[in-house]
């Protein structure tokens, strides 16, 4: 199979760049599966298609604001307005205290050895207040690097001053003061992500209280996006596609729930596919579902047998890209970019600030 077998055709401005001012007022296409019928809804309308007995699985995943600016080189001074080259750099995985894995553009000026000082900038451009510094330690393909931060007292309270939310490429806007809420699922909990768990940015305390009320239970885990987000597919074969490995952890709570839930023959609904990754991940360690905490590189793609998920809540995803691969495995590469193809003829809002499907 290709990874062309995936492409469909979008027209721009049908790319979300901004949320809706409701985040349960999103547009939601409902897909059966076994028939590859649909229905137009709204999201908000997601309690009455779910069953009561159903238990429901969400992503508490975190954004932290780690898209960064650095300058190369030495420290700059109040008195040293003039700046040598500017870099920025992505926070993508933190593989141990002070280390991390980043993505940084333009990748070519940043060599191993290196330092970077990270400051904020005031309005007339001098910097002031905190500062994160870094060695460059190790040099990797397509603009990723390892860089070791010196240690400072709060780290992740200087992060949040110094960074920006990691709005994904495709939004040609910078990030604004709303988007450290909207880029931001309402039961966020575990800080890792550099990107959103974006089915559930759907999700209002009212929704959530509606499907408990139906009878639906609610279980989270946790799964932390990092590069494999950002990177596009280069390959040309589904069969050759590798992806980044992620963090992820299942609760003891949660455990018990997805065993429950197999033993009653209640159906388990994911919301988005971060989730789907790390329930079909736990579900093939074993043939009950069991605490951990670990990585995944699971790629689902279609010929997959799915083992936990019977439900799936997502939101429309980028041409060619592993995650249409994975909604294809579960609804059928067919069905898929025919409910793709409906919904842009009706105007759908794709990608990360847009609208969702929900697939039984």
């Amino acid at each position: 199979m290709l990874v062309s077998d995936f492409d469909f055709d979008l027209p721009p401005e049908l790319i979300a760049q901004e949320p809706p001012q409701d985040r349960a007022g999103a547009r939601m296409l409902a897909l059966d599966r076994a028939t590859g019928a649909w229905r137009d809804r709204h999201f908000r309308e997601l309690p009455e298609l779910l069953q009561p007995g159903d238990l429901l699985v969400l992503n508490d995943s975190r954004v932290i604001p780690a898209r960064l600016f650095a300058h190369r080189g030495g420290l700059h001074t109040q008195a040293q307005h003039r700046v040598t080259s500017r870099v920025q750099v992505l926070l993508a995985e933190q593989i141990s205290e002070w280390e991390w894995k980043v993505l940084v553009r333009p990748g070519r000026k940043v060599l191993t050895g290196e330092t970077l000082v990270f400051l904020p900038q005031h309005a007339g451009g001098a910097p002031a207040g905190d500062e994160l510094r870094a060695e460059v330690v190790a040099h990797g393909e397509f603009g990723e690097r390892t860089i070791r931060f010196a240690p400072v007292a709060d780290f992740f309270g200087t992060v949040e001053r110094l960074g920006h939310m990691p709005l994904p490429p495709y939004i040609h806007r910078e990030d604004e003061p709303g988007d450290r809420e909207r880029y931001q699922t309402v039961y966020a909990r575990e800080r890792g992500s550099v990107a959103a768990p974006t089915a559930g940015l759907h999700f209002t305390p009212q929704v959530l209280a509606a499907i408990r009320a139906r009878g639906v239970e609610i279980a989270q885990v946790t799964l932390h996006v990092g590069l494999g987000t950002f990177a596009p597919v280069r390959v040309d074969r589904v069969e050759d596609v590798r992806l980044h490995a992620e963090r992820y952890s299942l609760s003891p709570e949660t455990a018990d729930a997805l065993n429950r839930a197999r033993r009653d023959g209640r159906r388990i609904v994911a919301a988005g596919t971060t989730t789907v990754r790390t329930l079909e991940h736990c579900a093939t360690l074993g043939a009950e579902f069991t605490a951990q905490s670990g990585s995944t590189s699971i790629f689902i793609s279609p010929g997959y047998t799915f083992r936990a998920v019977g439900a799936l809540l997502t939101n429309f995803h980028l041409p060619q890209s592993t995650l249409l691969m994975l909604v294809s495995a579960f609804a059928g590469r067919t069905n898929v970019l025919r409910a793709y193809e409906h919904a842009v003829r009706e105007r759908y809002r794709f990608f990360s600030y847009g609208d969702c499907m929900f697939i039984s």
